[in-house]
This record gives C-alpha cells, sequence and structure tokens, in this order.
C-alpha cells in the first residue's frame, strides 16, 4: 500500500496539485478551478494510476454546486473538489478519461443540473421522463413541501 505520507508521492501530488490536505494516512483533499480539473485528473491517472473513479459526490454549497471526485489508488483516496455556479452550472466531462463517470455525471445532472461539457448522454438516469425541467431535487432551495406543489402531488 502507498503511504501518504511517503514524501515522494506527497512531493508529486504538490506539483500536480496546489491546494491539497492530507488529512492522515490514506486520504488526500485538493481544491481546483473547473478549467484545470481535466487536465488534473489526467495527470493523476497518466502519472500517478489514480484510475478508480469511486463515485462524484454533490453538494449544494449556496450560490455554488460543489463537485467532489473520489479516486482510489492502492488504499489511497484523493478527492478533488471543483465548484460551478448555480447560474450556468457547468463542468468538463471526463467520460474520455474515466468511462465510468458516465453515470455519476447523469445522476448529478439529474438531481443538481450540472452540466457534463462533452458527456455524450445527459438522459434522465434517476427521475422519470416526466420530471419538470429546471426542477434539482437535491438543491436546497427544494424543499419536500415546494417539490410537491411543483411536481403536483
Amino acid at each position: 500500500m502507498i503511504e501518504i505520507s511517503d514524501i515522494n508521492l506527497s512531493e508529486r501530488l504538490r506539483r500536480i496539485l496546489h491546494k491539497i490536505a492530507i488529512q492522515r494516512k490514506g486520504r488526500i483533499f485538493a481544491k481546483v478551478e473547473k478549467e484545470n480539473l481535466k487536465d488534473i485528473i489526467s495527470k493523476l491517472i497518466k502519472d500517478e494510476e489514480f484510475s478508480h473513479l469511486s463515485t462524484i459526490t454533490g453538494v449544494d454549497v449556496g450560490s455554488e454546486i460543489e463537485l467532489i471526485y473520489h479516486i482510489a489508488y492502492r488504499g489511497s483516496i484523493i478527492s478533488i473538489k471543483v465548484r460551478t455556479s448555480k447560474e450556468d452550472p457547468k463542468i468538463p466531462t471526463i467520460v474520455d478519461l474515466i468511462p465510468g463517470a458516465i453515470l455519476y455525471e447523469r445522476e448529478i445532472h439529474d438531481l443538481f443540473g450540472v452540466k457534463f461539457i462533452g458527456n455524450p448522454d445527459l438522459s434522465p438516469l434517476i427521475l422519470p421522463d416526466s420530471w419538470p425541467d429546471n426542477v434539482y431535487p437535491l438543491r436546497k432551495e427544494w424543499d419536500l413541501d415546494r417539490l410537491s406543489r411543483r411536481i403536483g402531488r
């Protein structure tokens, strides 16, 4: 197992990721700008062999949506945080780098309204086809009462 405390890995990751926090053995968190997301994930895959995408988490943080890409390698997980505005929620797709990301991107698109630029299929995954446009149930502005009124239940 790779030890995050290993100076070589830590230094290599710090060259790729500028805002990095190593919280404990095996857990790394980093913040990136959305313009750099694809390049950074590509470097993690090619240079550091982080290749298993465990999931993508979406979080409504007020005026933005934060996405957290959890990428695993030999007992370590790096969580890449990136934000996009709620007004124009767009992020580049990583499906061409990690094909399995398509399901996570579709789920985030359904529940938060984030558009993954370059994703070949953003059709509904979780919500029914009849779900109303611009209603994203995991955004904070959609509480249960408001959702019920909007979808007519």
